[in-house]
């Protein structure tokens, strides 16, 4: 019992993570339809590039940093063909052989490079490639490595549910004998 407390408390820490980076992100969803909104309607008469920009910067925040979030509600596209059709337990299976062989080799290599991606632009402070952009690509970039680790800790969260799920439910099986 003590192994699937550990277990229940790791998966409750990586929810609680996503959950506040979900609601943060539904805030700046806010911001988002503010700013498109005064964007399109004063598009003609400014000529506001960090504007748009800014719009560009939200929007990516909004997709990446709410990506852990999605699916830790399972909402995220799945493409399932047998999932359906599986138990419990097969679930457990699919979600945690998906989660470490595809899932987290991917979100790593992913928080590395952009990592590196991010940490090139933060060196030199990059900005706009225009004159009357926004100054903060590096903070734009960093949302690619910010997305990775919220995914991975997630996984983490995945995993110990997953294994949890396959300790403690018997299978089919199990229950005919």
């Amino acid at each position: 019992m003590a192994l699937s407390r550990r277990l229940q408390a790791l998966s409750r820490s990586a929810d609680r993570i996503s959950e506040w980076s979900g609601r943060a992100v539904a805030w700046l969803t806010l911001g988002l339809i503010a700013t498109t909104g005064f964007l399109i309607i004063t598009q003609n008469v400014l000529s506001a590039v960090w504007l748009q920009e800014g719009v560009t910067y939200m929007h990516a925040a909004v997709f990446m940093l709410g990506a852990a979030y999605t699916w830790r509600h399972n909402e995220h596209v799945r493409v399932d063909i047998f999932y359906q059709r599986f138990g419990e337990r097969g679930r457990a299976w699919v979600n945690l052989l998906g989660t470490l062989l595809l899932l987290l080799p991917f979100s790593a290599f992913i928080a590395y490079e952009g990592w590196l991606y991010a940490a090139d632009s933060w060196a030199i402070m990059e900005g706009s490639s225009h004159t009357d952009g926004l100054p903060l690509m590096f903070l734009f970039k960093s949302f690619i490595p910010a997305m990775a680790l919220l995914m991975c800790l997630q996984a983490l969260g995945e995993i110990a549910r997953c294994a949890d799920c396959l300790l403690h439910t018997k299978s089919r099986r199990d229950d005919a004998q």
